[in-house]
């Protein structure tokens, strides 16, 4: 029988029998409680925001591993600045402001899941998410500071390593 994998989303450290994990886990035969420490321990770090974790179980030897992804962008981003919710109007309303630095480490933390090649086109990306958020960097609106990233005004920040 092949392996069987389960993807949901629990919140980082804090995963519990119930739902989404009970639900999805029981019916394979797994040791819940086993499961579930597992999870808070490879998610610890992210405390506070949603991660996406993958359980891939062996349903005849019962053996499980996980894998832990990254929490989305816009979940980082708010991470960052200490809010709970983007904007409800992002062209007109502004809930936060970060500077450009936060955005690179953002996008330096998602490099594996992004589809840019390079820092410059993922920061764009991070950009293009506070945009919609309603998040400005470094006192301007994202699409703004996107141009500037064209034109090179940040390129001694965007250096790849």
């Amino acid at each position: 029988m092949p392996k069987q994998t389960v993807e949901i989303l629990v919140p980082g450290g804090k995963a519990t029998p119930g739902p989404p994990l009970g639900p999805a886990l029981g019916p394979l035969g797994l040791n819940l409680m086993q499961v579930v420490g597992q999870i808070n321990e490879k998610t610890a770090s992210f405390e506070g925001i949603d991660v996406p974790v993958k359980v891939i179980v062996d349903p005849q030897t019962k053996e499980f591993e996980i894998e832990v992804g990254t929490p989305p962008v816009s979940a980082l981003v708010k991470r960052t600045l200490s809010i709970n919710k983007g904007a409800s109007n992002p062209g007109t309303e502004v809930v936060g402001n970060t500077p450009l630095s936060e955005v690179v480490r953002i996008a330096g933390m998602k490099a594996d899941a992004m589809l840019s090649y390079d820092l410059k086109g993922r920061v764009k990306e991070v950009l293009g998410t506070c945009a919609s958020m309603g998040v400005q960097v470094e006192g301007m609106h994202p699409r703004e500071v996107q141009k500037a990233v064209d034109e090179g005004r940040f390129d001694e920040l965007l250096k790849e390593e």
